[in-house]
């Protein structure tokens, strides 16, 4: 089944902004819904706001706001209705009935189908098709509407959807059988990891938010051929290449899953072994487009799931990238290690390579050790965990030449000679 929609999608965005809302963070989420629904491929006919004290629990607008609404799809034949608030399976039935006619679909539906359309690995598939099933099967069976749908356009895209049922214990046993899959993919995954601590080589993992322009940087410096697109989640797969410094020295470099606010969870927990590839580096490149007015609130939501993925202790570098298309404003802070860099002239390359060596001359170091006879069964967590470059075998125990980080460098300071 083709996957693409023949024609844009007539589209409304529809936001409530409560009393407890910041009106300027809601409008920034609304200029990102544009550009989420302009990257699925809709078009975007106007923008809906309603104030009130709180969503409505049943329609999330007021009668009278969805009356509007009902008469302006009417009139203008709008297709589908995109809330920036995520909804409830009753509140998407009930807004559908209120409005007669156009679907509707919430942020998080939204973002999946953008997973949906640009999967391209068997991992990436399983993973979108997994946190579909999870978010919005419930949300399609609460409308009463046959699974089928699936597979209609914009919020229905996905990888998995000819296999889909109405009956929910199929939709269970397919969640299952993905569970299991994407079980295997991390076990696998878990193995390369092993293989690429084994190699010693220092592991930056570039992180930010999406667009910022992290496949673009990973194919300046290694020539990597990432496919990089100026839109939201053009690449969903993780690619590690290695990146040989002006010294001589090699280090690795992986481009991972871009970053957003109010990312749906099961997006991340679809995506773990994916995004645990963050949590496993060595040090992080955080990528920001300075270019970007908002590029400070994105840095924060960057930051923010950075410490939700357990990477918050690792040494960070703040690439703030495009400073070829000028910059908004630029960062006075003196306790972050920053370049400013243009991923796609290469400008700044230099400074950022000084920091990633700085950071990897901190974090670490050849040393010499000497293990006794009785401590030679330390000898195997050396070779399974750092670099041995030489090993000599003597009376008196073993001399051993290894690249240790501050982690092995401390289990083995008893026996560190230089």
């Amino acid at each position: 089944m083709d996957l693409k929609i023949d024609k844009k999608s007539k589209v409304i965005l529809l936001s409530v902004i409560t009393d407890s809302d910041d009106k300027e963070v809601k409008e920034i989420s609304l200029d990102e819904l544009e550009r989420l629904a302009d990257t699925a491929g809709a078009d975007v006919f106007c923008r809906v706001t309603q104030n009130m004290e709180s969503p409505n629990p049943a329609t999330y607008v007021g009668s009278g706001k969805a009356k509007e609404l009902k008469e302006l799809c009417a009139n203008n034949d709008i297709d589908l209705v995109i809330t920036d608030d995520n909804l409830s399976p009753s509140q998407i039935k009930n807004l559908e009935d209120e409005i007669d006619g156009p679907s509707v679909i919430d942020r998080n539906m939204l973002i999946l189908d953008i997973f949906a359309e640009h999967a391209e690995s068997a991992a990436g598939k399983l993973q979108v098709e997994l946190a579909q099933l999870k978010y919005t099967v419930p949300r399609l069976v609460g409308k009463g509407k046959d699974l089928s749908r699936l597979g209609g356009g914009i919020g229905t895209r996905g990888p998995g959807e000819t296999k889909l049922e109405t009956d929910r214990r199929h939709v269970k046993r397919r969640i299952d059988s993905l569970e299991d899959k994407l079980k295997e993919i991390e076990k696998n995954r878990m193995i390369q990891r092993g293989s690429r601590d084994k190699s010693g080589l220092f592991k930056f993992a570039i992180v930010g938010y999406t667009n910022a322009g992290k496949s673009t940087l990973l194919n300046g410096m290694t020539s990597a051929g990432v496919l990089a697109e100026d839109k939201l989640f053009a690449t969903l797969d993780t690619t590690t290449r290695k990146y040989t410094m002006e010294n001589g020295e090699e280090v690795l470099l992986t481009d991972t899953v871009g970053l957003i606010r109010n990312l749906p969870h099961m997006l991340i927990e679809a995506f773990k072994s994916t995004l645990d590839e963050i949590k496993y580096s060595d040090a992080l490149l955080i990528v920001t487009d300075v270019n970007d007015p908002e590029y400070k609130s994105q840095l924060e939501v960057t930051e923010k799931l950075i410490g939700e993925l357990g990477a918050n202790d690792l040494p960070k570098i703040y690439v703030y990238n495009k400073c070829d298309l000028g910059i908004v404003e630029k960062s006075n802070s003196r306790d972050k290690m920053q370049a400013y860099v243009s991923a796609k002239t290469g400008e700044g390359f230099d400074v950022l390579e000084s920091l990633m060596y700085n950071v990897m001359n901190e974090n670490k170091r050849l040393y010499k050790i000497k293990l006794p006879m009785s401590k030679l069964s330390l000898v195997d967590y050396l070779y399974s965990n750092t670099s041995v470059k030489k090993i000599d075998y003597k009376e008196d125990g073993a001399y051993i030449e290894a690249i240790l980080d501050k982690k092995a460098k401390g289990m083995y300071k008893d026996y560190i000679v230089e």
